[in-house]
């Protein structure tokens, strides 16, 4: 399946927004990542949030993942998530920030997350996903990334 990124544009997306008053040395600025940049730096991350609604609800889960070019995967157990996995909308959330130079990055990814039914991509997920909880997780997801949003903290003088 062949799905085109789709990227947000913030307001006024040519130029960083400054952020001041934190404290430290020096002022940021928010930077928009390329979905491209994004989508690295998701992939250079040990976990995630998932985040999917349950009667109206947000409810939002610690996974890990790994990023394919098109879709974020990761295993669940789907009768304790309430992830239903059948086409419902869902967003993907890492980042990484540094609280002593208050730099760093975050990015989401929102798109249909779709249990894997083919046993043989199944098999391959559940290898290379090792879940971090001692809890069976009966199913592997996959959600395309239809959406990718990034942004990244930086110097002011890198902006």
């Amino acid at each position: 399946m062949n799905i085109a990124l789709r990227q947000h544009n913030w307001p006024n997306s040519e130029e960083a927004t400054t952020i001041g008053g934190m404290g430290g040395e020096g002022s940021r600025k928010l930077r928009e990542l390329s979905a491209a940049d994004s989508l690295e730096r998701l992939a250079s991350a040990q976990y995630g949030r998932i985040v999917f609604s349950r009667r109206g609800l947000p409810i939002i889960r610690p996974v890990n993942h790994i990023v394919e070019p098109d879709a974020v995967v990761v295993r669940a157990n789907l009768g304790a998530s309430l992830l239903r996995g059948d086409g419902q909308i869902v967003a993907y959330e890492a980042d990484d920030f540094d609280e002593h130079t208050r730099r760093g990055w975050s990015v989401i990814v929102t798109g249909v997350a779709r249990v894997v039914m083919d046993p043989e991509q199944t098999q391959r997920y559940e290898t290379l996903l090792d879940p971090w909880i001692n809890m069976p997780m009966d199913h592997v997801i996959r959600i395309e990334t239809e959406i990718v949003t990034g942004l990244e903290l930086v110097d002011d003088l890198d902006a």
